[in-house]
């Protein structure tokens, strides 16, 4: 089949059934840093690798804070991001005005998924190229939701998405079972911190520059953690490696033909 034939447009679907434009919107989530995100019974954390674009540059934002009681991370074009943070922004304001308690995540999640699938079906519209993890709390419950360029909704234990997040999904299968149950705040910033560092490109290391945390649980407003405020997570993350936890060797070696991706689509 041609394939530039059924490209040009998101509403032509090719002779396979697919959108091609689409899954294009879904070739830029994979290509932006990476994003990881757990939740225990008591808790939901959301980690970040940061990019810069220079050694001049400040690095670009990747945690933002939606509402009191939920945050997002981004993987993707930022610009998108900013504009779906913003939407969600005004739908908390407007729903806190009109009815005076704060917006169940669940149907805030559910207005975000329309408004990524409406993409989908008008010509004049191109699909976000930004996914989307979400941690939030409803009732004192945690809930960790990931979006698609797509349209599809996901909620999750533990998730990442972006370049090389491969390397951060094995190793949150393999120890889904230790923060699973009731894991304190502190337990699972190092596990998620612990999983992002499989998808730190070449020879580059984890820092209180690059990473960024966001807490968010019941009772308390959500928080975002970065630069020295990372430092003593960090440290027991040292330890961790030099007591031989290099499990992920291998995916990071399988996922090394990433690095030569489209550097104008990360974030």
């Amino acid at each position: 089949m041609f394939r530039n034939q059924y490209d040009t447009d998101v509403t032509v679907w090719s002779p396979e059934g697919r959108l091609l434009q689409v899954e294009y919107a879904m070739e830029s989530v994979k290509q932006g840093s990476a994003c990881v995100g757990v939740r225990s019974n008591t808790v939901c954390v959301l980690a970040a690798l940061k990019r810069s674009v220079s050694e001049l540059s400040s690095h670009q934002k990747k945690l933002m804070e939606v509402d009191d009681h939920i945050a997002c991370g981004i993987a993707g074009l930022t610009a998108d991001a900013r504009s779906l943070v913003k939407y969600m922004q005004k739908e908390c304001l407007t729903h806190k005005y009109v009815y005076g308690v704060p917006m169940p995540p669940h149907r805030l999640m559910a207005d975000l998924a329309d408004k990524h699938q409406l993409t989908t079906q008008t010509y004049v519209r191109r699909p976000f190229g930004v996914g989307l993890l979400i941690a939030s709390v409803d009732n004192g419950e945690p809930h960790l939701y990931q979006t698609c360029p797509s349209g599809n909704l996901y909620e999750f234990y533990a998730s990442a998405i972006g370049a090389r997040s491969q390397s951060a999904r094995t190793y949150l299968e393999k120890h889904y079972e230790t923060f699973a149950s009731d894991c304190s705040t502190e337990e699972l910033i190092v596990h998620a911190l612990q999983a992002l560092v499989g998808c730190v490109s070449g020879d580059n290391e984890l820092t209180k520059d690059n990473a960024s945390v966001a807490i968010v649980t019941g009772g308390e407003k959500a928080k975002i953690m970065e630069g020295d405020d990372l430092t003593p997570f960090l440290e027991k993350l040292e330890v961790k490696n030099d007591d031989g936890d290099d499990d992920d060797d291998e995916e990071e070696a399988e996922e090394a033909k990433d690095d030569d991706e489209p550097q104008a689509m990360e974030t």
